[in-house]
């Protein structure tokens, strides 16, 4: 593991291999070293390509950071920055679920850090994206609202973040109570369905205005957290992206839902994306 201090905050990440870079983002708040991410990693720099596996503010080993005008957008900038960082841009960039989001938003913040972007499993709807605000907003606004820091540093939510680095305790005792009310109610307004805005944080006419070569895979029929119609609309917008099918069936995510019950990844078959990504990476 490395560390880089990136605006201020500490953000651990691998590298593998050498050659013409990758970093790749997961979902959720979930580590690098997530199953799936290591082995896609893997077989990018067998390839003769550096992959770059990062744990986002908020994950993992790296420092929390409770500011900025959405968490998704502090984890863009974190990523445009460790690329800066790195010397290794422009990069392709892959992300999936809120990997794809962070992906997708660093790449239109900052395309001078961007070859090209592939996604997977784009998060939208009323539904998709109202469960965002629960998950990652609710429980640290009731924990602060009705006990204060102490109780939002007890939250399961914050405990690998503060094992996994010292100093993360110490970053949520610091929160000014208020403050961290209003930066959970701003963050959690982000995640509304908003007409103009089909992707959190970026206005439909900035997507439109991306030009950088981007490959979506399309989400499953079965899938109610990334919604297939969304998908194939953010496709549509971007003036360069291909649409394709993923390798693997339509129930997918429900599946690795379950699998993830029985202890298994979320991600752990992100591996068979690697042959298109590469051939997408040679035109």
């Amino acid at each position: 593991m490395a560390i880089a201090e990136i605006d201020g905050r500490e953000i651990a990440y691998d590298v593998l291999g050498k050659g013409p870079a990758w970093i790749l983002t997961p979902g959720g708040r979930f580590p690098r070293e997530t199953p799936g991410l290591p082995a896609m990693a893997e077989r990018l720099a067998e390839s003769g390509h550096t992959a770059i596996l990062w744990d986002r503010p908020n994950c993992g080993d790296s420092e929390l950071n409770f500011t900025g005008p959405s968490e998704s957008v502090i984890q863009a900038d974190a990523l445009a920055g460790l690329l800066k960082h790195l010397d290794v841009g422009p990069a392709m960039i892959h992300g999936g679920s809120g990997g794809a989001r962070v992906s997708l938003l660093a790449a239109q913040r900052h395309p001078e850090v961007c070859k090209g972007l592939t996604m997977n499993w784009i998060t939208g709807s009323v539904y998709g994206l109202l469960i965002l605000a629960q998950v990652y907003t609710f429980p640290s606004y009731f924990a602060a609202f009705t006990g204060g820091m102490e109780a939002v540093a007890a939250l399961d939510d914050w405990q690998e973040a503060q094992a996994r680095n010292e100093k993360n305790r110490a970053v949520i005792l610091s929160q000014d109570r208020e403050e961290f009310l209003a930066t959970m109610e701003r963050w959690m307004r982000v995640y509304y369905s908003l007409p103009g805005e089909l992707i959190p944080g970026a206005t439909d006419d900035e997507l439109r205005s991306f030009t950088r070569p981007t490959l979506v895979f399309n989400s499953g029929h079965s899938d109610p957290h990334h919604p297939r119609a969304v998908t194939e609309e953010v496709a549509a917008m971007l003036p360069n992206a291909q649409l394709v099918e993923p390798p693997w069936g339509d129930k997918e995510w429900v599946e690795r839902l379950q699998a993830q019950g029985r202890g298994e990844g979320l991600f752990a078959r992100w591996p068979l994306l690697a042959p298109q990504l590469l051939e997408f990476a040679k035109a």
